[in-house]
């Protein structure tokens, strides 16, 4: 588990863009996790899965009502992670 003030791994994660930038096509685009975290207070959950019914009535829902709450405390991004694709998870975010 990882705790308030620890150092992240140095994993990779993916996330779909929708529009090309930095010479990158659009569509699933790697980023290191810590060279997009470096300087930055984020708060990163899992979820089990995109379009769950828990999921998208009672897990994300509770991080969009709070997100001004924990931007007002000095969190400057919420990261919202799970084992499916960047498609998927981008489809699911538009979706709700």
């Amino acid at each position: 588990m990882i705790k308030v003030g620890d150092t992240l791994p140095d994993a990779r994660l993916f996330e779909f863009v929708e529009v090309a930038g930095e010479g990158c096509a659009v569509g699933p685009n790697g980023f290191p996790v810590r060279e997009r975290t470096a300087g930055k207070r984020v708060v990163v959950f899992g979820l089990p899965g995109a379009f769950t019914p828990t999921c998208s009535a009672k897990h994300v829902p509770g991080y969009v009502d709070a997100a001004q709450r924990l931007n007002d405390a000095g969190i400057d991004e919420i990261w919202c992670v799970s084992v499916n694709d960047a498609f998927v998870m981008n489809a699911w975010g538009r979706d709700l």
